[in-house]
């Protein structure tokens, strides 16, 4: 049987209860997703373009558990996984594996007319609000959407109206903490209106290190007219939890995005970003690094896609690898007919810290006009041998010497952050991936003050 199939079988065997436990809204997406499910037959895996390194059928393959009737599963709160961002003052929302649990802070300082609450209650309450969103962006039928668009119960909604600029970036912290292996769909409607500016942090953990978990999440981020966006997404999980992350953005006219994705440890992650840049003036940064040992695997898959004028884009992912971990990155720059000058930059560059890793790139242009300035290019190599011996020849041991190289290494890429309390704290937490400490954020300032909604 293959894992697309028993996910079906459960939902048909389950179907009212999906519904009765979600919201209009959200349940309209239903019949389409099992049309396109069935109608695909599978989920993708080696044998299909742009997953060549990552099978998704193997991802969702073990019977995970999921929660239909959704059941409040307990997570140590008192000691739970808010990373501590020095002089950051946030909006801290938890997601316990499938439900959002706010924080008073968050239903305290939320300025008015802004809306950072549960997925489905904003559906509830503010139907047409939801509906005009969601959905719209991520294309059902594509597999991984679909799937998530089944099952999925809820999620988190975040609304800036037009004008609004919020002060405080929007904290969104996942935390795995079920017992059991557990799959969590996921999903995240982030609508920035016209002049607005917001920023969300999300940060993946996982409670329990050897209990195997599967995220499935589809995030859509709407940038109106002149909006300021920024997503930064933080994975500091265990080598037994897997994930698969979808995002889909829009830029309209003289808005900027500014995107960062950083894996500092994980078990099996495939992150994809699609990004159309509708609007003539725009501005998009995408970034990522990934920092990959042991067994651990990592792959980025972008696109973006130009369809306007004078706009400018760039993208650069950076990858450390060591031991026998595993990286991808396949990224896309698309500029339509008619989309003149443009400038789209686009550059993926990595070590393999041991013999034993292994890079996969694959970088590409799709140019359909002429008047535009567009670049890629990839790299992957090892440490400076001639660094390494200067530095040892001034005293510096390897072990430290090969660290200061690859956190440098990394560092044009966390420099991008729009954040400037994120920059520093993402410093000191790559310097401690490097350092072989073990991904743990019980050390974190601990959120006390949340409740499930």
């Amino acid at each position: 049987m293959s894992a697309l199939t028993q996910y079906l079988n459960v939902y048909r065997d389950s179907a009212p209860r999906f519904d009765a436990n979600s919201a209009p809204a959200l349940n309209a997406l239903r019949p389409a997703a099992l049309s396109a499910l069935e109608s695909a037959g599978r989920l993708p895996d080696r044998t299909d373009e742009g997953f060549e390194k990552t099978s998704v059928e193997e991802m969702f393959a073990p019977d995970f558990g999921l929660n239909p009737d959704r059941v409040a599963i307990a997570a140590d709160i008192a000691a739970t996984f808010r990373c501590d961002v020095p002089n950051l003052s946030s909006l801290l929302g938890l997601v316990v594996n499938d439900r959002f649990v706010p924080s008073a802070t968050l239903l305290k300082n939320l300025p008015q007319g802004v809306t950072v609450c549960s997925l489905r209650r904003a559906a509830l309450e503010m139907p047409s609000l939801v509906e005009e969103f969601y959905g719209r962006l991520a294309p059902v039928g594509l597999p991984g959407v679909a799937l998530n668009s089944l099952l999925l119960q809820d999620g988190v909604f975040i609304h800036v109206p037009a004008g609004v600029r919020l002060e405080r970036p929007v904290q969104l912290v996942n935390i795995f903490s079920a017992e059991f292996p557990f799959m969590a769909p996921r999903r995240i409607l982030l609508v920035a209106g016209r002049g607005s500016e917001v920023s969300v942090l999300k940060c993946d953990h996982s409670q329990r290190s050897d209990t195997h978990y599967l995220s499935s999440e589809v995030v859509e981020i709407f940038a109106g007219e002149d909006a300021r966006v920024g997503w930064y997404d933080l994975e500091e999980s265990s080598p037994a939890t897997a994930r698969y992350c979808q995002v889909f953005a829009r830029q309209e006219a003289r808005s900027a995005l500014n995107a960062c994705v950083a894996t500092l440890s994980n078990g099996n992650t495939r992150n994809e970003f699609s990004v159309e840049v509708a609007g003539d003036g725009c501005e998009t940064h995408l970034n990522g690094l990934a920092i990959g040992a042991d067994g651990e695997h990592v792959d980025n898959n972008t696109r973006v896609r130009h369809s306007s004028c004078r706009s400018n884009s760039s993208q650069l992912f950076k990858y450390v690898l060591d031991g026998e971990s595993t990286g991808a990155f396949e990224g896309e720059i698309e500029v339509c007919h008619g989309a003149r000058f443009n400038e789209a930059y686009q550059s993926n560059r990595n070590i393999l810290a041991s013999i034993s890793a292994r890079m996969h790139s694959k970088p590409r242009l799709l140019i359909y006009n002429d008047d535009v300035k567009c670049s890629h290019g990839a790299t992957t190599g090892q440490l400076d041998a001639k660094a390494l011996f200067y530095m040892q020849a001034r005293g510096i041991p390897l072990a430290e010497a090969r660290r200061m190289l690859m956190q440098a290494f990394l560092m044009d890429v966390v420099d991008g952050i729009g954040l400037e309390p994120l920059r520093d704290r993402l410093r000191h937490m790559v310097e401690r991936r490097f350092a072989g400490e073990a991904a743990s954020c019980r050390s974190c300032a601990a959120a006390r003050d949340c409740h499930a909604e």
